[in-house]
């Protein structure tokens, strides 16, 4: 949502960028943009608002493939990396954004609009879209990860949440508020398998214990005291105080728990404030608090940012059309026009200043304070407590990390479902990773990086 001062300034721009975008959608009648993206909240919003963009550019048609986050990983990743074409549009993340841009297999986006307003992008997130100068993909929403707990369980409990939370204070809250006999879990948390689920999770959680993926040669660090602490410190946890199978919850399964009052606690990313402060989608209206993402021996790299963007295959046959699609699903008119539709709260989050000018957003989304706060506060270059040779916070921005993250994962989750100890399986996934590292060269004099994502 834009801001109110100078309001008739900007709706002129406004005005003149739509304008813009439906003078341009002329050009491209009897067009059908296929557009792969993941099955959230504001990602659903996109697809229910997209008759809007049909209505102003005539003979263009959006062909949507919604898919669950993992699956719509595996494909696009399949589909870039041998430049399939099946996409004109691509909803990626920043693990993916400067990765597929090195490679030029994105379009650059260069020489956007004035009215477009790319300063008013946060600048750390537009960093992580950004390789040598040039934009690849615009953010749609960026998020960090925040707590979300019950303020009425809480109060009864006479327990106080301070703003910026340790592991073990969170363990003890949910011991103290887990009672499954009447359908409350103490805390529920990302356990389903994959590099972006459980893992961009417990990458925090390793984190904030001093951990790190890499030390500065390349080797793997998953077999170390602080992997152990973590790592043990979250399997128990959820075993004791959160719902039955909870290497079955992804993102979207916790947000769905929490919001029909089952969870005293769930850490996870920012965007789902909009849900859960929505009466429509959620029992737990009026409440809901939100802290910052627990830390422990660390802050650094206790809270991720994740970045989900709209992005052009450079396979597409329709690069204009899918550019003018991207910059209208981007736009401050469209966070204007899902604030007119669903409220100032469901507006797509973490991504324009403007949005964190506004007062009646600020006041409407009890969420965004702690949301702005945390975003400004991560640091990508900086992200653990030991050096590190990588960027990223629940990532390690290296072609290989999509394979390594995703075996580690397995290991976890099946160790939370009771299938193997965790010291073993760390010991096993840190030879894997060890194994994987060096087939690419890392372990050479000087490093060579693998040329193409994992298929």
């Amino acid at each position: 949502m834009s801001d109110d001062r100078n309001g008739l300034g900007r709706g002129i721009a406004s005005v003149l960028f739509a304008t813009l975008l439906g003078t341009a959608g002329a050009a491209y009648a009897d067009t059908t943009l296929t557009i792969g993206t993941v099955n959230n909240a504001d990602m659903v919003r996109m697809q229910a608002l997209s008759s809007e963009y049909e209505k102003s550019h005539p003979g263009v048609h959006l062909n949507w493939v919604v898919l669950e986050e993992n699956t719509l990983r595996q494909r696009l990743t399949t589909d870039i990396a041998t430049h399939g074409g099946q996409f004109d549009v691509v909803t990626i993340g920043a693990y993916e954004a400067p990765l597929w841009g090195a490679q030029k297999w994105l379009k650059p986006l260069d020489n956007l609009p004035a009215d477009y307003d790319t300063d008013d992008i946060f600048k750390n997130v537009r960093e992580q879209l950004t390789v040598d100068n040039h934009l690849y993909a615009v953010p749609f929403y960026a998020e960090a990860s925040i707590t979300y707990f019950r303020t009425d369980l809480f109060a009864r409990a006479n327990l106080t949440m301070p703003a910026e939370p340790t592991w073990d204070q969170i363990r003890g809250f949910a011991q103290k508020l887990h009672d499954p006999d009447h359908g409350v879990y103490g805390i529920c948390l990302r356990g389903k398998a994959g590099w972006g689920e459980n893992m961009a999770l417990l990458g925090t959680v390793v984190n904030s214990y001093g951990g790190r993926w890499f030390d500065e040669q390349w080797h793997p660090q998953i077999d170390t005291p602080e992997w152990h602490k973590a790592v043990s410190f979250y399997v128990d946890l959820l075993k004791n105080n959160g719902p039955p199978g909870p290497s079955d919850n992804g993102f979207n399964e916790n947000l769905a728990l929490f919001a029909s009052g089952k969870c005293a606690m769930w850490v996870d990313a920012s965007v789902g404030g909009g849900t859960v402060t929505d009466p429509k989608e959620s029992k737990v209206v009026g409440n809901v608090g939100f802290a910052r993402s627990p830390h422990e021996v660390t802050d650094r790299g206790s809270s991720w940012l994740w970045v989900w963007s709209l992005a052009i295959p450079d396979s597409t046959r329709q690069p204009d059309a899918a550019r003018a699609f991207i910059l209208w699903a981007t736009s401050k008119p469209y966070l204007k026009m899902v604030a007119d539709k669903y409220g100032a709260q469901a507006t797509p989050p973490g991504t324009r200043e403007s949005t964190y000018a506004n007062p009646a957003y600020m006041s409407a989304a009890p969420f965004a304070k702690v949301t702005y706060d945390s975003l400004k506060a991560v640091d990508p270059a900086h992200p653990t407590l030991k050096p590190v040779p990588y960027k990223g916070i629940q990532i390690v921005s290296i072609p290989e990390f999509q394979a390594v993250a995703t075996l580690v994962g397995r290991e976890i989750a099946g160790a939370l479902a009771g299938r193997g100890n965790v010291d073993a399986l760390l010991h096993t996934a840190n030879a894997a990773v060890s194994r994987t590292m060096k087939r690419a060269g890392y372990y050479d004099q000087k490093p060579v990086i693998a040329k193409e994502p994992p298929k």
